[in-house]
């Protein structure tokens, strides 16, 4: 029996190394993207996060959809 701590994830049960080693391998395909991606995406967490923020100076980048690239 492993000594490791597990985690349960609504039906997933990791061990603390397989969390680590599909984490890494996330941040390395994340890291591929190109760097419009990784700005569109940035810009969704900041709108997701605004109903949380209770602060009013909270500013979301507006990004053009038109152009290309």
């Amino acid at each position: 029996m492993s000594d490791e701590r597990k985690t349960v994830m609504g039906e997933r049960v990791w061990i603390r190394s397989a969390r680590y080693r599909e984490g890494e391998a996330a941040r390395k395909e994340r890291s591929k993207l190109p760097f419009k991606e990784k700005i569109r995406r940035l810009v969704e967490l900041q709108k997701l996060a605004v109903p949380w923020v209770r602060r009013k100076d909270i500013i979301v980048w507006k990004i053009d959809k038109g152009t290309p690239g």
